[in-house]
């Protein structure tokens, strides 16, 4: 007799066969029969409670986001599911592998609108607003092909999040236990010949091309360098795509620095890009401009058309390009990327006390540390000023922009690489937004390094407010608690320093104690200089 199991240990069954081993989240009511399957699954799964929705899903997405690998969390549904949305938007916007799992009233209930616990009128619309996929388990059998299903469509392509939901009576039902289908990455599109063969034509031709790098070159970093140096092309990034060319790289240009150069640029090649900095942030074209882009989703080409379009993925696009190009040569430029990188840094250096902060975690920050930003003035700052040197170490939330996200992000980073440094920064808003989850990280020992810079303002809009609304300030300034205090309650160690000589000093201190640690650093409300000039370029004079 063949044995039998539940639906929800089929789902911890198909989570163990993805590779996924760990889970945030919250139990509840529909979700008991699922995590009493974790609970039998042992340590096979480690089972990670937050004290937010938000916070589980934060979590796994940064998870998700500093490895490549699928980030699972588990929620209730209806304001369980809601409360982590922001999470899962911002998945679906930056395309991590976010996994949601979460259960629904009753089968025979769903769509008739009673008032049941936690009722949505359309759960599964909802998720699929914001996910790249989203699918229902109807009966124990359905369980293997959803997961994989869910999994394939995730991981394929370009990648982002993806939900299961099972409604509560199905979580317990019991069926036999089979063989499970495991999901798994498509194949990518085959490299086009005649498209690589265009674009080594508008290459030849070029006397100034420029290399944008986003996300989705996160694994190609080796064959987009060596295509750098054999064109003496610079390459840049904004957020996502940064330490994929090393910051200290000889071709890398920091984006202010990019700028200057994009004068003169006469073919343009983004890989895994949007293009977001060439074409929503700089706002200005250089005469004659030709675009070539290396990208795994086909729609990229039809929301911005290139001159070219490959459809690959980014690393087998750039060897195809690199092989085609071989042989050609180029004079060295490096000493005029390292010129224009001086005199870009000495420009921005000016972005004070951002810069010296900065300087000061970059400084005690081992180079294989992760750094996770904020939407603070530092963490705007830090997108041109803070060097990064490896793939994926420089956490972002992409063009979602969403204040909170940074701290609960972090944990899950170093969930992820529990031995390697992660150095979180927040401003005193954003901080407020997840600091229940100090106490997820003395519970389950997450030893994140959270610095807040304290300006008792949401800065930016503090600063929108003066300078285009003449001073009517609304909602923009803060009371804070004691960060300090406040950290030392959760049992965390906390310190506060007002310099970033201090600064540095505490983070090596913090880097020794291998424990969470709370950083508080006091800022003069509204004394930042404003990073905006730096991001949204002004247009050049024709």
């Amino acid at each position: 007799m063949s044995r039998k199991e539940t639906t929800g240990q089929a789902m911890t069954r198909s989570l163990v066969a993805h590779g996924i081993d760990t889970l945030f989240g919250i139990p509840g009511a529909h979700m008991y029969d699922f995590n009493d399957a974790l609970y039998g699954a042992g340590d096979k799964v480690r089972f990670i409670h937050t004290r937010h929705e938000q916070g589980a899903g934060y979590m796994a997405y940064g998870y998700a986001k500093s490895t490549g690998r699928i980030g699972a969390y588990t929620v209730v549904p209806g304001p369980g599911v809601l409360n982590s949305g922001a999470a899962l938007c911002t998945a679906y916007g930056a395309n991590a592998p976010v996994l949601c799992i979460t259960g629904n009233i009753m089968s025979h209930l769903i769509g008739q609108g009673r008032g049941q616990l936690h009722e949505l009128p359309d759960q599964l619309a909802t998720m699929r607003g914001i996910t790249k996929t989203a699918e229902r388990i109807n009966h124990q059998s359905e369980t293997g092909p959803v997961m994989a299903g869910v999994v394939s469509k995730m991981l394929s392509g370009r990648q982002g999040p993806g939900a299961v939901e099972a409604p509560w009576d199905v979580f317990g039902q019991s069926g036999p236990e089979i063989e499970l289908p495991v999901g798994s990455r498509a194949l990518s599109p085959v490299v086009n010949p005649d498209a690589i063969a265009a674009a080594a034509a508008l290459i030849s031709g070029a006397k100034n091309p420029m290399i944008m790098v986003g996300g989705g070159a996160a694994d190609a970093g080796a064959e987009i360098a060596a295509l750098a140096e054999l064109l003496q092309a610079p390459v840049t990034a904004h957020r996502s795509g940064k330490g994929i060319v090393a910051d200290d790289h000889p071709n890398y240009l920091n984006f202010v620095a990019a700028y200057e150069y994009w004068k003169k640029v006469d073919v343009l090649i983004g890989i895994g890009s949007r293009l977001e900095l060439q074409f929503m942030r700089w706002k200005w074209l250089p005469k004659g401009l030709k675009v070539i882009r290396i990208d795994i989703d086909p729609t990229e080409m039809v929301r911005l058309k290139p001159d070219v379009g490959i459809v690959s993925d980014a690393k087998a696009g750039a060897q195809a390009l690199l092989d085609a190009v071989a042989g050609s040569s180029r004079e060295d430029r490096t000493r005029e990327f390292a010129e224009l990188n001086a005199e870009a840094r000495s420009r921005f250096s000016a972005v004070q006390p951002q810069l010296a902060y900065l300087d000061a975690i970059r400084e005690a920050l081992p180079r294989d540390g992760f750094f996770v930003e904020e939407i603070c003035q530092m963490g705007f700052t830090a997108r041109f000023a803070f060097p990064v040197y490896g793939p994926r170490q420089y956490v972002t939330c992409g063009y979602q922009d969403n204040l909170g996200f940074g701290f609960n992000t972090a944990l899950g980073v170093k969930v992820a690489h529990p031995d390697k440094a992660v150095i979180s920064i927040s401003g005193d808003g954003g901080f407020l937004f997840g600091v229940q989850e100090l106490a997820t990280a003395v519970q389950h020992k997450i030893n994140v390094i959270a610095v807040v810079f304290n300006n008792s303002a949401f800065g930016n809009v503090l600063r929108d407010q003066k300078q285009a609304y003449k001073g009517r300030y609304l909602g923009s300034d803060l009371t804070n608690p004691d960060f300090v205090a406040l950290g030392e309650s959760f049992g965390i160690r906390a310190f506060r320093v007002t310099s970033p000589g201090a600064l540095k000093d505490a983070l090596e201190k913090a880097l020794s104690l291998d424990e969470p640690v709370l950083i508080e650093v006091p800022v003069e409300k509204g004394s930042e200089a404003s990073p905006w000039p730096f991001i949204h370029a002004a247009p050049h004079a024709e």
